[in-house]
């Protein structure tokens, strides 16, 4: 028995299809107030047997904070992927996310210790990484550096990570995938689904920084095949193509019949909105919508090295063009 923690997320709603069609026995858990039957949603993008297939997955209400109804999930598990995590940029939320990232991947962790667990696979992100030094690639020999101006995502994702190598310390073999932007349908419709609509909207403006974006098929088809071979306790960037965001934007613009953009958008603007929108929220306690840690990563270049997973088991990425126009397919679809 497999089990999938953040079954109703972006990564783990696709992992789950896969799953299912290797016809694996799946136990996944959700929290209380998440929607399951959404990712049916996602389902019935691959298949028209949606419903039958999301009938064989064994859904258990957990929270990976929660030790006791964790541990009755654990039962008779045999490999995990740990896809579960709380994603904020907000520093007001760094002990939500703490709790979550820190402390739920230590229960996951320990569980996988106690039970004897195979193997586990966890997402984390490029954004444990370094930074670019010399205009060199990032890889995964790049040191963090705790002095950068690093987003309370990426701490608390950091401490997660050093909680799986603690784990591989005391007997766990684990593998861990740090995917860049990841493009795909989401149930929730959330993740780069905003970016998406950036694209879909026309807008005129685009900010300087680049990124590494990869294909949510293609780091679950990288988790699947790095659990099937007899690699542990290394970890593995996942980035398709290193774009800047004018690139991805102008790609975007014309599948939605848009114009691509051609506006500079300024980084002290955005640096002043930022300002406000925080002053908004303490003022009158509006939802914050621009931290700054969201606009330090759009005017920031960060170029990933994707040489180690093509290495290791000969990986190759979907072609970015193939990624946004079925993405935009799929829009378009679940927008009708």
């Amino acid at each position: 028995m497999i089990l999938i923690t953040g079954g109703t997320g972006l990564v783990g709603s696709h992992l789950l299809y896969f799953l299912l069609m290797e016809n694996a026995h799946v136990r996944a858990i959700h929290r209380k107030n998440s929607n399951i039957q959404a990712v049916k949603k996602v389902f019935e993008l691959y298949t028209a047997e949606a419903d039958s297939l999301f009938d064989k997955i064994e859904w258990v209400e957990a929270n990976i904070t929660d030790i006791p109804a964790l541990t009755e999930a654990f039962m008779g598990i045999t490999k995990v992927y740990h896809c579960a995590a709380f994603i904020s940029f907000n520093p007001s939320k760094y002990r939500a996310l703490k709790k979550a990232n820190v402390e739920g991947t230590a229960n996951v962790v320990n569980l996988s210790l106690t039970n004897n667990i195979e193997k586990l696979c966890y997402v984390s992100s490029v954004a444990t990484l370094g930074s670019n030094i010399k205009d060199q690639l990032i890889s995964e020999e790049t040191p963090w550096n705790p002095d950068d101006k690093n987003s309370v995502y990426a701490i608390t994702k950091y401490g997660a990570e050093m909680e799986i190598w603690r784990g591989t310390q005391e007997g766990l073999n684990a593998v861990i995938v740090n995917p860049g932007v990841i493009l795909g349908t989401s149930p929730d419709g959330g993740g780069s689904g905003v970016i998406i609509s950036l694209g879909a909207s026309g807008i005129p403006f685009y900010p300087s920084g680049a990124m590494g974006i990869v294909d949510v098929k293609d780091v679950v088809k990288a988790m699947l095949e790095l659990m099937k071979s007899e690699i542990k306790n290394e970890q593995f960037i996942l980035v398709g193509e290193n774009v800047t965001y004018r690139e991805l934007l102008s790609r975007l613009a014309p599948l939605f019949g848009k114009k691509a953009p051609t506006k500079k958008l300024s980084k002290n603007l955005m640096f002043f909105l930022s300002g406000m929108d925080w002053l908004s929220h303490k003022l009158f306690n509006t939802k914050r919508r621009i931290v700054k840690a969201t606009v330090r990563s759009m005017f920031t270049v960060s170029l990933y090295d994707t040489f180690k997973i093509k290495n290791a088991i000969g990986f190759q990425f979907t072609p970015t063009e193939d990624t946004l126009k079925r993405i935009v397919s799929e829009k378009k679809k679940t927008s009708d």
